[in-house]
């Protein structure tokens, strides 16, 4: 009877044990679930404030573009300008110089 009773101590401890085993670590598995899932969350939103600064980089990137392109057809123009001013002068120069 004492053998019986210790078998029966031995065998619902160890069932015990099993059952808080599994019961741990279904726990701990949700525990996991939820810090992953917040830090996946921060992510994301770290990911998504980048992507908005990189947006505002391209736009700011198209606009220098446009006053690039703006200030180099100005100098463009500015240049032939020069160009026929010296042109102007030269003939004014090679007069004066026919003429003394």
């Amino acid at each position: 009877m004492n053998v019986d009773i210790t078998v029966a101590i031995g065998v619902a401890g160890t069932l015990t044990g099993i059952v808080l085993g599994f019961w741990k670590a279904k726990k701990d598995g949700d525990r996991n679930i939820k810090e992953d899932t917040v830090q996946d969350t921060v992510v994301a939103t770290k990911l998504d404030y980048i992507s908005k600064g990189v947006d505002d980089i391209r736009l700011d990137i198209k606009a220098q573009d446009k006053r690039i392109s703006e200030i180099v057809e100005r100098l463009i123009k500015v240049e032939e300008s020069s160009k026929s001013a010296h042109h102007r002068i030269d003939n004014i120069e090679s007069i004066k110089k026919e003429g003394k």
